[in-house]
């Protein structure tokens, strides 16, 4: 099973280690025919306007919205939800989505950078497995979701906090999206989960 890292900007890196650990081939994406030599994608954290400008530059854009649609498994943290949701607010007038997502999403919900910070969650499909702990949760410059629709399921939310209630993991069909970056804390538990999704498919 090949899973690529859309590798234009972000944690690239470190989303290849998380799904290696995972037993998957991780591969960076950057070409067209990277894109059509994988099973499923990862779009990592980074900066979402910049994302959507290069992914104009390296003729990206088109053929990714196409292998969405044909059902190709994503997942997609911090920068990367953003790009999947079909209506982003807070952005700039010319970026570009992915519109992969049933969703509306705020970008920079939390706050700049010095508010970034970190939480425990409870992750439906992960955490509600008997003995597991919860989800080590990283928000930098994060996201939240603040519609969802009909076919999209909540699969975590902050609990405590001004962010209670926030939605900041999603997923519909073979997509699924967090706010938080799970590639920086060790845990590979989501990456895992992805992973699943793409076997599935």
């Amino acid at each position: 099973m090949r899973i690529g890292v859309l590798a234009l900007q972000g944690d690239v890196r470190e989303h290849v280690a998380a799904l290696a650990a995972c037993g998957a081939e991780a591969v960076p994406v950057r070409r067209e025919s990277e894109l059509d030599a994988v099973d499923g994608l990862v779009i990592p954290g980074g900066e979402s306007t910049a994302m959507s400008r290069l992914l104009g530059v390296f003729e990206l854009y088109d053929p990714l919205v196409k292998r969405l649609r044909d059902g190709l498994p994503a997942y997609g943290s911090c920068a990367g939800m953003i790009m999947l949701a079909s209506k982003i607010l807070d952005t700039r007038p010319d970026a570009r989505h992915l519109d992969a997502l049933d969703v509306t999403v705020r970008r920079n919900a939390f706050g700049r950078q010095v508010e970034s910070f970190e939480t425990d969650l409870s992750f439906a499909g992960i955490t509600d497995r008997p003995g597991e702990r919860p989800v080590r949760a990283v928000f930098i410059r994060a996201p939240w979701v603040e519609e969802t629709g009909p076919g999209v399921q909540v699969l975590a939310t902050v609990d405590r906090g001004p962010a209670a209630g926030r939605v900041v993991a999603v997923r519909q069909g073979n997509v699924l999206a967090t706010s938080f970056h799970p590639e920086v804390t060790g845990d590979v538990r989501v990456h895992e989960f992805f992973v699943d999704m793409v076997a599935t498919a």
